[in-house]
């Protein structure tokens, strides 16, 4: 298996984020990646710097404009007088909601201050001098390692921070600025006629499931967290089926709290049977470490070894694969798991 990691990707430091109406430290830290590529060494898998691409990674599935914001914003806000340390949002507006659009119209107004609360779509995703250096860094990654799938490989791992799955076609939202599963599927149809996201992480995958509603040729799976109960709350229910020409090419798999490992490995196995009726010919794994039972945000309650089982599985359906890291930040956990899950992967 291979893997891909820039550097750049620990530059990304933020300060504060919003819980339950208190601003806390953070929780995506860039420790988080040594703790990563430590497990992956360990398996022999040492992962490879990739190639510069540019924009065109991301600029494959989000709004030109939107991009504009999340390379300038840290400057421009620098400049306000009394500005804090990092871009965050003062308000935020309704997400595009509208199925029948890829993104919402431009913001009107040309003020950072105003562009922030358009783009920025709640208080996880704070900007700062690097934010958008190492969320570049990390689309590249993702990009890498679909072009290694598409040239043969039959798993290529993405080990990118900052997280992308909540990350909209114009939005930012938990902890995550460029969509990096999207990135991958979105490259990979360039080889395959039929690709599947699978979303396995504590939280549902909002960003890669409106990115893809209205399409046939990208189905998204998502098991995660009740959203009555757990962010982002208003979606990853299980009506929400897919719109125009993607209807019935989204499912959503909500869990209830303190799920355990069978109920969890049970919703997989449910998620791998309609990606296998789907007909995909490849498959983007979103993989989230957050439903970890130490983890500080999850709910779910899984053991380390059940992601030897995840990976297993996963590997079973045997199709070209990639791997892209969403969540999960107990730091001295998380290793553990990647290295249980890459086992499970070569083991299947």
């Amino acid at each position: 298996m291979r893997a891909f990691f820039h550097p750049d990707q620990q530059l990304h430091d933020p300060k504060q984020f919003m819980r339950v109406g208190r601003i806390c430290g953070p929780n995506d830290l860039p420790t988080r990646t040594a703790a990563l590529v430590g497990a992956l060494r360990t398996r022999g898998v040492d992962p490879e710097v990739p190639a510069e691409a540019g924009l065109e990674p991301a600029a494959s599935v989000h709004d030109a404009r939107y991009l504009g914001f999340l390379e300038s914003a840290y400057e421009r806000w620098a400049c306000i007088p009394g500005a804090g340390p990092e871009v965050l949002p003062n308000a935020a507006p309704y997400w595009n909601g509208s199925p029948e659009r890829d993104a919402r119209p431009g913001c009107r107004s040309p003020s950072v201050v105003a562009e922030a609360c358009y783009y920025l779509g709640d208080l996880a995703v704070p900007i700062g001098p690097d934010t958008w250096q190492s969320a570049l860094a990390s689309s590249h990654s993702a990009w890498a390692a679909a072009d290694a799938v598409i040239a043969g490989d039959k798993c290529a791992y993405a080990l990118c921070r900052p997280s992308g799955h909540h990350a909209r076609a114009d939005r930012a939202s938990g902890f995550c600025y460029l969509n990096n599963a999207a990135i991958a599927a979105q490259r990979l149809r360039s080889r395959f006629d039929r690709v599947a996201v699978l979303d396995v992480d504590a939280h549902h995958g909002d960003g890669t499931q409106e990115i893809f509603y209205r399409r046939s040729d990208v189905m998204t799976v998502s098991l995660h967290v009740d959203p009555e109960a757990y962010y982002p709350f208003f979606t990853g229910y299980a009506d929400e089926r897919g719109a125009g020409d993607g209807l019935g090419f989204n499912l959503n798999l909500p869990l209830k709290p303190r799920a355990g490992d069978v109920t969890v490995l049970g919703a997989l196995d449910r998620a791998l049977e309609a990606v296998a009726r789907f007909g995909a010919r490849a498959l983007v794994v979103s993989l989230g470490f957050d439903m970890h039972r130490d983890d500080p945000l999850s709910m779910l309650g899984v053991k380390t070894a059940a992601y030897g089982e995840i990976g297993r599985r996963i590997a079973d359906v045997r199709m070209p694969t990639v791997v892209v890291q969403e969540g999960g930040y107990r730091v001295c956990v998380i290793g553990a798991c990647l290295g249980e899950f890459v086992d499970g992967l070569r083991a299947g």
